[in-house]
C-alpha cells in the first residue's frame, strides 16, 4: 500500500499540481530516506517537472535535464500538498518546494520503509523496475505464463512484483473475491476459466477503484489519511468479521507473519473455512514472509 489504483490517484495529482513547475527547493528531514549517493538531491533543485510516470508501485518524478526522483511510499508513506510553510515533525520525510506550495513526503510509525533514489538518465531507471506485467493490459496469453511461471498460490502470484506490476495485499484481496478464487489456490492448477476469470477480475476491480479515486480527488490534491488500505465499499479486505456483501457469511482470514489477507469461505472456498495455524505451517515459501515482500514491487 498504496497500490495501482492510489499511485494513479497521486499521480494525476501530482501532474495537476507540479508539472510544468519549477522545484525551488529540496529538503530531506529524516536522511534514512534518500538511497542513492549521486547525483545529490541538491542537483535536482532549480529545474522543471517535465514528467510524472509509474513504475511499478514507485512513482517516479522527471525533472529537466533527465534527472528523476524516484519515490517508494511502501506500507506507510504518503504525499501532501500543503500551500503554508512546512517546518516538519515525526512523521514529515522530505519537503519539495515549489513556487506555489510544497510537495511534503510523509511516513507513519517508525519502520523506515520508505525510500528516494534520485537517479540520472532513463536507463538506469531500469534497476527499479521489477518487470512485472501490467494487469490492466496483458492479454490471456501472457497473463497465463505469468500465473503459471511458478506452482504458487494466487495470493503469492498476485503480489509478486516480477510477475505483476502494482498488485498488494489489499487489491489481491479484492481480485480474488471477483474472481471467486481461494487465496490459497495453487496457479498452476487453475483452469483456463479461471484464468480468464481472474484476469478480467483484476482489469474490472483496478479500474473501477482508479475510477473512484479519480472522482474522489478530481479537483484536490489526496489530503491526510484519505490514501488508505481500508475503505468501506471493499468486499473483503479489512472486514474481518464482518458479513459478505454476497452471501451474507463472515468475513474470515489468514493471518501469516505480518500478514493478513482477508476472504468469504462461501464465496471463495465452498464454504471451507481455512485455518490460520495449520496454513502457517503449510504455506512455507508460497506465501509473503513479510510486508516488504508483499510491498516492494
Amino acid at each position: 500500500m498504496p497500490e495501482l489504483p492510489d499511485i494513479t490517484a497521486y499521480i494525476e495529482a501530482l501532474e495537476r499540481t507540479v508539472l510544468g513547475h519549477e522545484l525551488q527547493r529540496a529538503r530531506v528531514l529524516k536522511p534514512f530516506l534518500v538511497r542513492s549517493l549521486s547525483p545529490s538531491i541538491k542537483e535536482t533543485e532549480g529545474r522543471k517537472v517535465v514528467e510524472v510516470s509509474r513504475l511499478g508501485k514507485r512513482i517516479v518524478v522527471s525533472l529537466e535535464g533527465d534527472l528523476h526522483l524516484v519515490f517508494h511510499l511502501m506500507i506507510a508513506g504518503r504525499f501532501l500538498w500543503s500551500t503554508k510553510a512546512v517546518k516538519g515533525g515525526k512523521a514529515e520525510l522530505a519537503v519539495f518546494e515549489f513556487d506555489h506550495g510544497s510537495l511534503v513526503m510523509t511516513e507513519a510509525g517508525t519502520k523506515r520503509r520508505a525510500s528516494l533514489h534520485v537517479v540520472q538518465d532513463r536507463e538506469p531507471l531500469k534497476e527499479h523496475d521489477r518487470g512485472g506485467l501490467d494487469p490492466l493490459t496483458a492479454d490471456f496469453q501472457s497473463f497465463k505464463e505469468g500465473l503459471v511461471k511458478e506452482n504458487r498460490t494466487l495470493k503469492r502470484i498476485l503480489t509478486n512484483p516480477s510477475v505483476f506490476s502494482g498488485i498488494g495485499n489489499t487489491y489481491s484481496d479484492e481480485i480474488l473475491f471477483a474472481a471467486r478464487l481461494s487465496p490459497v489456490r495453487l496457479s498452476g492448477a487453475l483452469t483456463n476459466e479461471e484464468i480468464e476469470r481472474l484476469r478480467v477480475a483484476a482489469i474490472e476491480t483496478l479500474e473501477h477503484w482508479t475510477e473512484v479515486l479519480r472522482k474522489e480527488f478530481k479537483n484536490k490534491f489526496p489530503g491526510r489519511g484519505q490514501i488508505t488500505a481500508f475503505r468501506d465499499d471493499f468486499y473483503v479486505h479489512g472486514r474481518y468479521g464482518q458479513p459478505c456483501r454476497v452471501c451474507g457469511m463472515p468475513i474470515q482470514r489468514i493471518v501469516h507473519a505480518e500478514n493478513e489477507t482477508n476472504y468469504c469461505a462461501r464465496c471463495q472456498n465452498e464454504d471451507r473455512v481455512l485455518a490460520d495455524r495449520a496454513l502457517s505451517r503449510l504455506l512455507k515459501d508460497d506465501w509473503p514472509k513479510t510486508i516488504e515482500e508483499m510491498v516492494e514491487g
